[in-house]
């Protein structure tokens, strides 16, 4: 019968396995021509968030110039904001020009 050894993990190994990946925030930014229905709109079909939480989160953008409005992987908020860019103009504000803007901060 062999006896099986059971070695200690060196300290690398255990850093690698600890350690995770870091996350970032995106992050909503205030300007004047987007409505808080809009705000609404892109929260629930962007981050799927319910309509209290795009209402909070437009008050928020509003009054502070800024929210997070999502927090993950770099790749994945890479992607959020680039949607967010994308979005479109605001239908309910005529002198709108084009999606609101979001930045990426580390969470």
């Amino acid at each position: 019968m062999s006896e099986t050894i059971v070695r200690p993990r060196s300290r690398a190994q255990a850093d690698r396995k600890e350690r995770r990946p870091p996350r970032y925030h995106v992050v909503l930014l205030n300007d004047d021509d987007h409505s808080f229905e809009y705000v609404i709109h892109l929260c629930q079909t962007l981050f799927g968030h319910p309509v209290e939480q795009g209402r909070s989160i437009a008050k928020q953008v509003d009054g502070e110039g800024r929210s997070i409005v999502w927090t993950g992987a770099l790749e994945l908020a890479e992607l959020k904001r680039d949607q967010i860019h994308a979005f479109g103009a605001d239908p309910r504000v005529p002198e709108c020009q084009g999606s609101m803007s979001a930045e990426l901060e580390e969470a």
